[in-house]
């Protein structure tokens, strides 16, 4: 703030010595202020400056002033007309504190009347206080009440008037035409007739039911029965009553409710709650394990809720991993509270589940867990194998001893000073991989057990293959190299195909070197002179050849002759056939020969169409 504000404050000292009032806050341009005072007041006024930066030390307080005295121009607040006693009316407000008196000789008015009747306002002036009683009233009468405040200069303004009650007394009739629905074995319902207003001779607050339980009391306790105590607000005439115990002897009264207190308490009602589930047995405990057996032993239910019919014991083993076996159920008969199960499994946890059974269904159960002891067979490892590759090491061992042991694998570099390197196995498997090994070295490995009946171990010394060597035995399962042979599998058998259609198509037949060696009577020979066939006598001239061989007279086929094959004399390009399908080759004993004139195929006849065009 650029130019500062003035601050005024004031003091009371007639009713407030000492304590400073903020009055009023004035510009910084002006030195002069117009207040609103009250009357009756004496007035000290002080200021102050005040900018950005903080307040100013008060000037010195001015002279004291004096307001003219002046009727009250408030009424005290809060006025109730409330009874303690059955006869009597207790009117109370707040009164006016010394600043709002506006004057002295501070006083009150206070009148009353009832509200129903056609009585005058009965009005007394009483001194500063804030309370008055009016006796002698009948009992809870509702009446009208006003409080005036005044003082030597005149009265305030009109009050309000509010209404009021004399005092209240306990009610004279109790509910009538109790009845009590039961319905189900912690439920019941109550009804009853309301009572009549006048009787209540107070505020209705509601009404209340007292009920008990007395069917474990004796008689000479009877007098401290604990009743349980229910309100329903208002001017309810029935209500609901939870948490009732099952199997149960109940009963009941009620009661009207005001301001006062209750009222006398209705006949006693009796009624029964049906049978109910148990609770839960109040202990169980496993006593006498053996090798084989258990023995249970309980208390029954502290809350039968009804007659009970069995117990229930179900129970199934728990192996090393925490895993639940098959479940088992027995009934037990009710009046038993000791049982024992033979033919368990030895060294083995059990979980047993166990509850009570009523007419109305099964109860809430109760848990335990019990360990069958340990067979006297100490337990062993033995025969620890190592099968080592480059990278990775399969280990394998042999058990013997109690079952749900936890098998582990640990291993580190032969002759160093690291720690061992722990695996834990899954399960109760024999055998366990260890990989990520560096090639080439040795390594300590150790298998242990750890379980109920103790712990135990083995320990051996293996060494990893050599890198080079790993890659050589493992390439027998490279993806390439199996895609590899595959392939050259399908070439071989390509390759035999193609051999054997062109063994069948053949070639060149050395016939020359044939027709000498196995002479043909019926085949006249071959002219020199001019390279033409002789005369041919065939006696079976329209008979066919078979492909591939000729048949002799005496229609029997020699080996040699039908194995042969022109392949064996050479390409096949000599014997070459003419347009007019005659063979045009030269029989020879040679197997080279220059190819025939006008014809520039190289691809050799078969010989069966040879020999047809022979003929």
């Amino acid at each position: 703030m650029l130019w500062p504000e003035f601050i005024i404050e004031y003091e009371n000292a007639m009713h407030e010595a000492g304590l400073w009032h903020h009055q009023a806050e004035v510009p910084g341009t002006q030195t002069r202020a117009q207040l609103k005072l009250s009357p009756y007041v004496n007035y000290s006024f002080r200021v102050m400056a005040e900018n950005s930066l903080g307040r100013s030390s008060p000037s010195e307080a001015s002279e004291q002033y004096l307001t003219k005295a002046a009727e009250p121009d408030k009424n005290p607040m809060m006025v109730e007309g409330l009874g303690s006693e059955p006869d009597n009316l207790v009117i109370t407000w707040q009164p006016l504190n010394g600043f709002e008196s506006n004057g002295p000789g501070l006083q009150y008015k206070v009148s009353w009347r009832q509200k129903d009747g056609d009585d005058e306002w009965t009005s007394v002036i009483v001194a500063n206080v804030s309370k008055y009683i009016v006796s002698g009233t009948p009992t809870f009468v509702p009446y009208l009440i006003k409080v005036q405040a005044l003082n030597d200069v005149g009265f305030a303004p009109e009050p309000a008037v509010v209404m009021g009650h004399s005092g209240e007394d306990l009610p004279m009739v109790a509910p009538g035409n109790v009845h009590v629905t039961v319905v189900n074995s912690t439920l019941a319902e109550v009804h009853w007739d309301p009572v009549p207003l006048k009787s209540v001779r107070g505020h209705l607050q509601g009404y209340r039911i007292y009920y008990w339980t007395d069917q474990n009391s004796s008689k000479r306790n009877r007098r401290h029965i604990e009743k349980k105590i229910l309100t329903f607000q208002g001017s309810k005439t029935h209500g609901m009553l939870p948490g009732l115990e099952p199997f149960s002897h109940y009963t009941l009264n009620v009661r009207v409710v005001n301001g006062k207190g209750e009222g006398p308490a209705s006949p006693d009602r009796v009624f029964h709650t049906p049978e109910g589930v148990p609770s839960a047995p109040s202990s169980l405990k496993i006593v006498n394990p053996t090798l084989d057996s258990l023995t249970l032993e309980w208390d029954p239910p502290s809350h039968p809720n009804g007659i009970l019919t069995e117990y229930t014991l179900k129970y199934q083993p728990i192996n090393s991993t925490h895993e639940l076996g098959p479940l088992v159920d027995l009934k037990i008969p009710a009046n038993k509270t000791r049982w024992t199960l033979k033919n368990l499994n030895f060294s083995t946890r059990y979980k047993f589940y166990f509850y009570a059974q009523t007419s109305a269904g099964s109860g809430s159960q109760i848990t335990e867990e019990a360990v069958t002891t340990v067979d006297e067979v100490n337990p062993r490892m033995s025969k620890l194998t190592v099968a080592a590759a480059e990278t990775y090491a399969n280990i394998s061992w042999e058990y013997e001893g109690p079952e749900h042991v936890n098998f582990y694998v640990e291993y580190g570099v032969a002759g160093s000073k690291e720690e061992w390197r722990k695996e834990i196995v899954n399960g109760s498997r024999s055998f366990f991989g260890l990989k990520g090994l560096m090639p080439g070295t040795a390594y300590k490995v150790r298998v242990g057990a750890e379980g109920d009946s103790g712990f135990v171990s083995s320990e051996d010394v293996f060494e990893t293959g050599p890198a080079m060597a790993s890659r050589q035995v493992d390439i027998a399962t490279q993806g390439w190299f199996i895609g590899l042979m595959c392939a050259v599998a399908l070439l071989i058998l390509i390759l035999l195909i193609v051999c054997f259609i062109r063994r069948n198509k053949g070639g060149k037949y050395p016939v020359k070197e044939k027709e000498d060696a196995h002479a043909d009577p019926e085949i006249q020979p071959m002219k020199e002179d001019d390279g033409t066939f002789g005369e041919y006598s065939d006696a079976e001239d329209h008979k066919p050849l078979k492909k591939g061989s000729r048949t002799p007279s005496d229609r029997t086929v020699k080996k040699e002759d039908s194995d042969d094959s022109l392949v064996d004399y050479g390409e096949g390009v000599n014997g070459q056939f003419n347009e007019d399908g005659s063979f045009i080759g030269q029989y020879s004993g040679k197997k080279e020969k220059e190819p025939a004139e006008g014809n520039e195929s190289s691809e050799a006849p078969s010989p069966v169409n040879a020999m047809n065009s022979f003929v």
